[in-house]
């Protein structure tokens, strides 16, 4: 749960291209913006600053390198990671790249409120190319209880409604959430974190 002081905040998101939210949702709100709209307006934090530094095709070791650019000079009271369906193409070679980096991420944002999130499910038909996906998700999950990072699930609860279903209804193409799937992100964050979840799509 995050705890929500009287100052201003700063929220910083970070990521692929999912964070990101291009192409993929046709002009849509991507979930950062639904989680920014339920922070300063549904919550009236209207001061607190969320930034939005995902880059489409990065993986954990390009946020690494890029950090003081798209973390540090933030100075973030929470940071939001969400990585690994770009590093999952390198199979199980790359987990150990993976956690190193993803580590290093968290270990260098002291003072935040850190916030890691699992990859969403692929499609049936997007599994061959990342066929080890679920071990960047546990690997996830280690480096959130090793830390004590908030952990948001997504994958968890994407298997939730979907079992072993192609989850396409929530996806634009085999990797990227479509609009639907931003908003089922969102809510999911938001809840995982103690702040309800959006109330009103119109404002």
């Amino acid at each position: 749960m995050i705890e929500l002081p009287d100052r201003p905040m700063t929220w910083v998101a970070t990521g692929d291209s999912i964070t990101q939210a291009v192409l993929h949702t046709y002009g849509a709100r991507g979930w950062v913006e639904h989680v920014h709209e339920r922070v300063r307006w549904q919550l009236d934090r209207l001061t607190d600053i969320v930034v939005n530094t995902g880059v489409s095709a990065w993986r954990a070791v390009d946020v690494l390198g890029s950090y003081d650019h798209l973390v540090g000079r933030f100075a973030p009271d929470v940071l939001s990671v969400s990585l690994g369906t770009n590093d999952a193409r390198a199979g199980l070679a790359g987990l150990p790249e993976f956690h190193d980096a993803m580590r290093a991420i968290v270990d260098r944002t002291a003072g935040a409120r850190i916030v890691l999130h699992t990859p969403v499910l692929t499609s049936l038909a997007g599994r061959p190319a990342r066929p080890e996906l679920p071990a960047y998700c546990e690997a996830v999950r280690e480096i959130a209880r090793d830390t004590g990072a908030l952990l948001v699930d997504h994958e968890a609860h994407w298997r939730a409604r979907f079992g072993d279903a192609d989850p396409i209804s929530w996806l634009d193409d085999p990797a990227h959430p479509n609009a639907v799937g931003h908003l089922q992100m969102a809510n999911h964050t938001l809840r995982t974190l103690g702040l309800g979840e959006m109330t009103d799509l119109s404002t």
